[in-house]
């Protein structure tokens, strides 16, 4: 019955599996006229779970049956012998009566213990399952002595660092990289050059094979994953947002933030235009309306805008953007270019981007080819030396664009340059407020200047 039991569990684990496959993907499905395919295959996992709880039932009764008849044996002796002690004169008619009682309850006793049992043996399967789940080993564990990570400057070094997926070839080998203290820089190269790794080894969702990551001299092997995660903003391609309202989405950075704080950032990132028009079914509106699971109620653009406020809000030292603006149009995208060079300011920056026109503003461009740094600089001198770069770039580019692009660039360097302007003025206005209590009440000769 056991082994029956850890069948019928994967046949069921397929048949689930298969039935929500085939509803996440529906819009695949229909797109490819495959309704009744899917209704094919899902009936066939139904048909072998089906077939599974029939070979259970079946063995399940054939127990029930056995006891069954045990136990009707175990009341016919036991009466007819306290029936015939009783004929000889041996024993009294309550001893009949309390044998026949008790040979009952034994048989109701037995009923309940073969039925717990069957039960039992039926979701061993399951809870086999599931213990197999809770007890897999996990890939990435805190050291014992694991200190919390303390960012002051922001300075990243990857040093001989290699990783490989399973054994297979090293995706990133013997990397050698250095990022300074509020560095910009942009990973460009062809998809499998290693641009996410490299990201995914930073927030340590991998260990490296060898060689180690410093974070302003720590090894991040040896400081708490949460502390590390703690330090580091991500925006990513593909954005998914909890089955809540707007408002706990964006705070979920920064879970203490203040309501300000939490506007502020959405305007910020354009999300505050279009949340102010959001209704769920239960009727709650704007920042309380709630986005369904994964933020599927909301488009893609949307799903995009409420990260980057997120990532704002948090305001950590070290920033990520993975194709951050992949999912925005080319208005809402220039717009919230704006916001993000704003966010950059002071802080360490690793971006990926496929459309090189998004990055190459960046203060330095490392192109990987197969884990290897082969080329790094500014686009322009990249541009010059005509290597992978300038292929790249060229075949984005369709060979008569490269002019427009270089000025795509240029407009966003100024952009960068306007936005530490910005920057330094708000920082001097700040120190000209704290100056203007000093002033009260003292009159100063024409022509002085204030104290300083």
């Amino acid at each position: 019955l056991g082994r029956v039991a850890r069948v019928q569990a994967d046949a069921r684990s397929m048949m689930t599996g298969r039935m929500t496959d085939a509803y996440t993907n529906i819009a695949t499905v229909k797109l490819f006229s495959h309704a009744r395919r899917e209704s094919s295959f899902a009936r066939a996992a139904m048909q072998e779970f089906l077939g599974t709880v029939h070979t259970q039932m079946r063995l399940v009764t054939g127990f029930e049956i056995v006891n069954h008849t045990l136990s009707m044996g175990l009341i016919a002796a036991s009466a007819g012998t306290t029936l015939w002690l009783w004929t000889q004169g041996q024993v009294g008619i309550g001893a009949v009566a309390a044998a026949t009682a008790m040979a009952l309850r034994l048989n109701g006793i037995s009923h309940w213990v073969m039925w717990e049992m069957a039960t039992l043996f039926e979701h061993i399967g399951t809870v086999q399952d599931g213990i197999n789940t809770i007890a897999r080993h996990h890939a990435v564990v805190d050291a014992p002595d694991a200190q919390p990570l303390t960012v002051t400057r922001g300075d990243i070094r990857f040093e001989q660092v290699s990783f490989a997926y399973g054994g297979k070839r090293d995706v990133i080998e013997k990397l050698d990289l250095h990022i300074r203290p509020g560095e910009k820089i942009g990973l460009v190269g062809r998809s499998g050059a290693g641009k996410s790794t490299i990201v995914n080894l930073l927030l340590r969702f991998f260990d490296v094979e060898s060689g180690r990551i410093l974070i302003d001299g720590q090894d991040i092997a040896h400081v708490t994953q949460n502390s590390l995660r703690e330090q580091i903003g991500m925006v990513t391609q593909d954005t998914s947002l909890l089955h809540r309202s707007v408002r706990e989405n964006i705070v979920y950075g920064r879970p203490d933030a203040t309501e300000e704080d939490m506007l502020a950032a959405a305007k910020r990132a354009e999300a505050d235009e279009f949340v102010g028009g959001l209704t769920d079914p239960k009727g709650r509106k704007g920042y309380d309306a709630h986005v369904g699971e994964r933020g599927v109620k909301l488009s893609g653009g949307q799903r995009q805008r409420v990260a980057i406020a997120r990532v704002m809000l948090k305001d950590a030292p070290i920033l990520l953007l993975d194709e951050a603006t992949s999912a925005l149009d080319s208005e809402v995208e220039a717009a919230i270019q704006q916001s993000l060079y704003r966010l950059m300011e002071g802080k360490t920056v690793v971006a990926i981007a496929h459309r090189l026109s998004t990055i190459a503003a960046m203060d330095r461009l490392i192109v990987l080819d197969r884990g290897r740094v082969v080329e790094e600089g500014d686009h322009r001198s990249l541009l010059a030396r005509d290597g992978l770069y300038a292929r790249l770039w060229a075949h984005q580019s369709g060979g008569f664009l490269g002019d427009d692009l270089v000025e795509v660039a240029a407009d966003a360097k100024e952009a960068i340059a306007q936005a530490r302007s910005d920057v330094d003025a708000t920082a001097d206005e700040t120190r000209a407020r704290r100056l203007e209590p000093t002033l009260i009440g003292h009159d100063l000769p024409a022509g002085s200047e204030p104290p300083g």
